[in-house]
C-alpha cells in the first residue's frame, strides 16, 4: 500500500463524521448511521483504490450500511480488504454521550478477517501488555499479568467492559480480583484503542461484542504493537453454518491478532464524532466551518499521526445534502 493512501482514507473517515454529528444529541441514531454510511461511501469513491468491504456495519442493528461484498474506489490497485463503521456508537451520539467516531480500517486484499456481523467474545491490550493475556485463562490471572507488565498493583489496573446483562459475571470476576472497572454504554473499538494509550486510564478490555468492531479494533492495535485475542460466538443454527461457509469450521478457536488482521501491513482511521479520551468530537465553529480530530496509523511503519482539520463546508457537496 502507498504511504498516501493514509490520508486518503482520513479523508473518508472526516466526512462520515461531519455528516452524522450534525445529529447529535436529537435522538435519531439511524439518521446519524445514514449520514455516516452515505458520506463514507461517496468518499471512498473518491479514492485510488479497488476496496471490497469484508467487514460492514449494521446487519445487527437493522441498519444503513456499506455491505460485506460491497467495492469501493476509483481505481483497479491496490487490491484492498475493507473493515467500516461509519458511526462507531449510534447510541452514544444519539444521546450525546463520549467516544462516537468514524472508523475505517484497510489492508492488502485477503488478510482480513472475513466473518458476518455476529457476537464476538474479546480481550484486549497496548504494546506494555502484549503477549500476557490469554482469552480461555481465569480473568484474575489476565489482571495480574496486566499488572505486574505495568508495574502495578492490580488495584491499579482499569479494566473496561460493555454495560451489558451478559457481563454480569465477569463484571463480578474483575471486582473480585480487585482491579477497577469502566463501564461503558457502546463504543468497544475506542475501548481497545484506548488500552494503547496510558493517558486515557485504560489498561485492558474484556466482553463480547460486535466481530465488525473486534476486527477494526485489532487493525488498530496492530498498528500500536497491543493484542488483541478473540472467539466468534454465534447465536444460532444458522449463524454456525454462515461461519462455515465463509470459512471458519471451527467457531471455538482462538482467533489471534494473526488470524484476526493476517501480514504486517495495515491502515486505520478514526474521526472523532462526539468528545472522548483520545479524540475530540467534530465542532461547528460557524460561518460555514467545522474542525475535525483524527487518528490515522499504518502497522508496517509504526507511524501514529493525529490530525486536526479545519474544513469548508460550503466546498464539500458531500455534505450540502447531510444537514438535519
Amino acid at each position: 500500500m502507498e504511504r498516501e493512501l493514509a490520508l486518503e482514507i482520513v479523508r473518508v473517515t472526516e466526512m462520515a463524521a461531519l455528516a452524522s454529528a450534525r445529529w447529535m444529541g436529537t435522538g435519531r441514531k439511524m439518521e446519524a448511521d445514514g449520514a455516516a454510511t452515505s458520506a463514507m461511501r461517496a468518499m471512498f469513491d473518491t479514492v485510488q483504490m479497488r476496496g471490497t468491504v469484508v467487514i460492514g456495519e449494521g446487519e445487527m442493528d437493522e441498519a444503513p450500511m456499506l455491505y460485506i461484498g460491497e467495492q469501493l474506489g476509483c481505481a483497479k490497485a491496490p487490491e484492498l480488504d475493507v473493515a467500516v463503521d461509519p458511526l462507531e456508537g449510534t447510541n452514544i451520539l444519539a444521546k450525546g454521550l463520549w467516544n462516537a467516531m468514524a472508523v475505517v480500517a484497510v489492508a492488502p486484499r485477503g488478510t482480513l478477517l472475513h466473518a458476518p456481523d455476529m457476537y464476538m467474545q474479546k480481550i484486549a491490550v497496548g504494546p506494555s501488555a502484549k503477549g500476557q493475556i490469554d482469552l480461555d485463562a481465569p480473568v484474575a490471572d489476565n489482571l495480574r499479568a496486566v499488572a505486574r507488565a505495568q508495574g502495578k498493583d492490580i488495584g491499579d489496573v482499569v479494566a473496561v467492559i460493555l454495560d451489558r446483562p451478559r457481563h454480569q459475571q465477569l463484571i463480578h470476576e474483575v471486582r473480585a480480583a480487585g482491579a477497577r472497572i469502566k463501564l461503558i454504554s457502546d463504543g468497544d473499538v475506542a475501548a481497545a484503542l484506548n488500552t494503547a494509550f496510558p493517558d486515557t486510564g485504560v489498561d485492558i478490555l474484556f466482553g463480547t461484542g460486535g466481530a465488525p468492531e473486534g476486527v477494526l479494533a485489532a487493525c488498530a492495535l496492530k498498528c500500536l504493537g497491543g493484542e488483541m485475542q478473540a472467539r466468534l460466538v454465534p447465536e444460532d443454527e444458522e449463524q454456525l453454518r454462515r461461519l462455515q461457509r465463509m470459512g471458519i469450521p471451527d467457531a471455538s478457536r482462538v482467533l489471534t491478532m494473526q488470524d484476526l488482521v493476517r501480514g504486517d501491513d495495515a491502515i486505520f482511521a478514526a474521526t472523532g464524532v462526539t468528545d472522548g479520551e483520545l479524540l475530540r468530537g467534530v465542532r461547528f465553529l460557524g460561518n460555514g466551518r467545522a474542525r475535525t480530530h483524527s487518528l490515522v496509523m499504518r502497522a508496517q511503519t509504526g507511524t501514529v499521526r493525529l490530525v486536526e482539520a479545519i474544513h469548508d463546508l460550503n466546498r464539500k457537496p458531500v455534505q450540502a445534502d447531510q444537514a438535519v
